[in-house]
């Protein structure tokens, strides 16, 4: 009887290796090929694929020899990364079976992630995957198991609330946005100094359609290289008082040991705005942005601490959506489950049918020998007879092996007395 593969996945991320160890193991995506193509050669490995990224580098492989599995990716990761053993061995996990299944439905939902639900992760299995099957490194089990999880991680998307809620700096000021705009479209933004965070705030302002964008920094120069990057216009620091009268948002992230914008910079601003809102929001450390313009109607100030306070109670929220999703993971687990014990009986069909067919063919060999004058046509016709007999008679044992496939208690029952009961493991000459 042909022994099934089994799926193992080994490696480790963010929570069991700190970064200096990640770094040293992970692996470009040129890098890939070459992992792919040395570790297919290990005769345990059947298939196998890798996914790597800044947070986790694990192994994906279906073998019919866990721990000697196991054992040739420690070795290759210690040869290929001439990294000793002792220094990512104890930082290793490995997982089998459901907890295999489990796991890789959880990275594909985000629910493993350092940042539950964020949504890069997803396409990062997706190129994996496709890097893997372009290399023909995966086969019917590691091919299932991985649409199996891009539909569950969309389910996960899909029917909670897992990526509703920002969680980072920029994306909070994002939300906010939308809070006291509705729309973003079309609402000028002003960037005072640089800086990460700021920056990434205006990129995802922009992809939200937010225009024009205007850029102040102390350095001219500077101001107009990051005013070309998002197409916008670089503007003198000493100009920004009377940009206050156009723009809608401003962000704020300058190294000033001091308030830019104080509350006297704002008289007359509102009225010659018409009382259109203002978003102020302060990135810097110490502040830049006076909080007594807050008090001013219609004028909106966030600083750090305001962002991180809406983060805390998005996280909250994306850990109760959570929930939800590891419900739908676990419920997907148990499906694939009977799936992959119903390839447990598929070798058995198999020989069955090839049983049957060798002893219609042997016993129509005979027939057509006595049955000499008989036309091509009645030939045919015999042919076709005795092959809807066979494909009948096979019908309903084919359909109950199916059936009991996956439940793993009934299955090596059922499986050992039909392969008995039939003499599969024991051709007989059918001549």
């Amino acid at each position: 009887m042909v022994e099934k593969s089994e799926i193992v996945v080994v490696g480790l991320n963010h929570k069991t290796a700190p970064v200096e160890v990640r770094e040293r193991l992970a692996f470009s995506s040129e890098d890939t090929p070459e992992v792919l193509e040395t570790m297919r050669q290990d005769q345990c490995v059947d298939e196998i694929m890798l996914f790597s990224t800044c947070n986790r580098v694990e192994f994906l492989l279906a073998t019919k020899d866990i721990p000697e599995a196991v054992e040739a990716v420690k070795d290759f990761l210690a040869d290929f990364k001439k990294t000793p053993r002792q220094v990512f061995e104890d930082a290793l996990y490995v997982y089998d079976g459901d907890e295999a299944v489990l796991h890789i439905f959880r990275v594909a939902s985000s629910l493993d992630s350092m940042m539950i639900g964020e949504p890069q992760i997803l396409g990062q299995i997706k190129e994996a995957y496709q890097q893997a099957s372009d290399h023909g490194t995966c086969a019917v089990v590691l091919n299932r198991l991985m649409h199996r999880s891009f539909s569950v991680a969309k389910r996960v998307r899909t029917e909670t609330g897992i990526g509703d809620h920002a969680v980072s700096i920029s994306y909070a000021a994002v939300e906010l946005g939308r809070k006291i705009f509705g729309e973003l479209e079309g609402k000028a933004v002003l960037l005072i100094g640089a800086g990460e965070m700021a920056e990434l705030a205006v990129e995802n302002l922009v992809t939200n359609r937010a225009q024009p964008i205007f850029v102040a920094n102390r350095t001219f120069e500077r101001g107009l290289e990051i005013a070309e990057r998002f197409r916008g216009t670089a503007i003198r620091f000493e100009e920004v008082p009377d940009y206050l009268n156009v723009v809608d948002i401003v962000i704020s992230s300058t190294g000033a040991s001091h308030y830019i914008l104080m509350r006297e910079d704002f008289k007359g601003v509102m009225r010659a705005r018409k009382n259109r809102p203002l978003f102020l929001i302060d990135i810097a450390v110490p502040r830049d942005i006076d909080p007594e313009i807050n008090r001013i109607s219609n004028v909106y100030v966030y600083d750090i601490d305001d962002l991180k306070s809406a983060i805390q109670e998005n996280m909250e929220e994306r850990q109760k959506e959570a929930l939800r999703g590891e419900r739908i993971v676990d419920e997907a687990v148990v499906q694939f489950r009977r799936w992959f014990q119903s390839l447990d009986v598929v070798p058995t069909i198999v020989a069955l049918r090839e049983k049957t067919e060798e002893i219609r063919q042997a016993e129509l060999k005979k027939t057509f020998a006595s049955l000499t004058s008989a036309s091509e046509q009645d030939r045919a016709a015999i042919e076709r007879l005795t092959a809807a007999l066979v494909k009948k008679i096979l019908h309903d044992p084919t359909l109950f092996l199916k059936q009991i496939g996956g439940y793993k208690d009934k299955n090596s029952l059922y499986v050992d007395i039909t392969r008995r009961l039939f003499n599969l493991d024991e051709r007989n000459n059918c001549e």
